[in-house]
């Protein structure tokens, strides 16, 4: 009979195709759940009827594969079962032709006749745009009653081609986390330059470039150096686990995963990664006006002028002094003069909204702003803003020929050249701020370094 089964199978299917009809109806009996799941992959089925109580797998573990493999929209035949709904999902590919997965929470509902409450709640979360689940013993709510967290979620990118491997730690990790998926290496590199998470998850073994190389290249690219990464693998080997360390990987893991163990872990490194950015933010901020330091500015000043020298692009410079300060603090005292520094941090932030720009305070009551990318007179149009809005804070000023705090602003231009000393700019910066005081303070004075530096 099942002969007989499969051969009217055949034949209807070929028939189907022949006539380009859309639906097509598979009619050899399954019996268990792997041989659903493998019929499932094979006929590529856009909807199937099935009964979720297979004698070899629970209902969950037989969903979870089929629904990692196809497009289904699935529905119980017994209706006194559970009935479990799977949200739409998307896959998209991307230039380079890699697939970026997206995971969607199965949201449990109550059983129509006995009114119990399943306990394989809430099987995945997470994905690109990181997603929320209530508690297993939660009752339902409705949207409103969703608390919004009041800050961002630390972000996790999970680099790995088993589909099922990155369901686990979605549902693992997704109610703490924001969660990014890629299926490949490629991917992964996109993402995590794009998005920068706080920590990847990276498969060993992958199609195209192995774990290892996407691991080198995070290394070697600055917006990822310093991501933890933390390398996740079904080898299980000695040599295996010290390759990885030995690159820097912060940790490791192997298949298959154990939920507990690999949240304490992820948790412990999260902890780690946040405790860095904020010694490191605080190490780079100038306590006073919150804008970055010295020490950053000096920093960044040298990235920018290599970057610009590979570019050939121009890169400005201002520098800005208070006009009499030190007759300010003399006079209204210490305490006034650090809100009078603050008002004018604020004064300046408030203009110098491109992402790419620096500002820093230079020292005392000096501050600079970097700007890439800028030509002098990009700049310069800047600086009178800047200039503008600081005395349009009418902060009151009895040394000041203008009656209230004033600046002056000093402003260089040049085209990088390899090889030229970086901190000629700053320089030539500092030639025109006093040219700026000369002329009679509260003004701009510019200068572009024509043949570079």
């Amino acid at each position: 009979m099942k002969d007989r089964a499969s051969a009217a199978s055949q034949s209807e299917r070929e028939e189907m195709t022949a006539h380009s009809r859309p639906l097509t109806f598979v009619s050899e009996p399954i019996l268990d759940g792997q041989s659903a799941n493998a019929a499932l992959v094979r006929e590529s089925t856009e909807t199937a009827f099935m009964d979720l109580r297979w004698p070899d797998m629970g209902r969950i573990e037989s969903f979870r594969h089929s629904s990692a493999h196809s497009l289904l929209a699935c529905m119980p035949a017994d209706r006194n079962t559970e009935r479990t709904k799977r949200k739409s999902t998307t896959s998209s590919l991307s230039k380079s032709g890699f697939r970026e997965l997206e995971i969607h929470r199965l949201e449990e509902e109550r059983m129509i006749d006995t009114g119990k409450k399943s306990t394989e709640a809430a099987i995945a979360r997470g994905s690109a745009a990181g997603t929320t689940t209530a508690a297993p013993h939660s009752t339902a709510t409705s949207d409103s009653a969703v608390a919004t967290p009041s800050a961002p979620q630390p972000s996790i990118l999970v680099i790995d081609d088993e589909l099922l491997d990155m369901e686990i730690i979605a549902d693992t990790l997704g109610a703490d986390y924001e969660m990014l998926f890629a299926c490949e290496g490629m991917a992964g590199l996109e993402i995590a330059t794009t998005r920068v998470p706080d920590l990847i998850l990276l498969d060993v073994m992958m199609p195209g470039i192995d774990g290892y190389e996407v691991y080198k290249r995070l290394r070697a690219n600055p917006r990822t150096s310093e991501i933890p990464v933390i390398f996740i693998t079904g080898l299980g080997d000695v040599a295996a686990e010290t390759r990885g360390l030995t690159l820097g990987a912060v940790d490791y893991i192997t298949k298959p995963i154990n939920p507990e163990p690999v949240k304490a872990r992820v948790n412990l490194q999260i902890k780690a990664k946040l405790t860095r950015d904020k010694l490191t933010q605080l190490a780079s901020t100038d306590g006073l006006t919150g804008l970055a330091n010295r020490s950053y500015f000096d920093a960044m000043l040298a990235y920018e002028c290599a970057r610009h020298a590979r570019s050939g692009s121009e890169l400005s410079l201002i520098l800005l002094d208070i006009d009499h300060f030190k007759n300010y603090n003399d006079t209204y005292g210490h305490v006034c003069g650090d809100e009078c520094l603050r008002e004018i941090a604020r004064a300046i932030t408030a203009v110098a909204v491109r992402a790419t720009d620096i500002v820093a305070r230079y020292g005392g009551e000096e501050f600079v702003l970097l700007l890439p990318e800028t030509h002098l007179q990009g700049a310069v149009m800047l600086a009178e803003k800047v200039r503008k809005s600081i005395s349009d804070l009418g902060l009151p000023h009895l040394h000041s020929s203008a009656q209230h705090v004033t600046a002056s602003l000093g402003v260089a231009s040049a085209r990088m050249l390899p090889g030229s000393l970086i901190f000629d700019i700053v320089e030539e910066a500092d030639e025109q701020l006093y040219a700026a005081k000369a002329a009679g303070r509260n003004r701009v004075s510019s200068r572009a370094l024509e043949s570079g530096i």
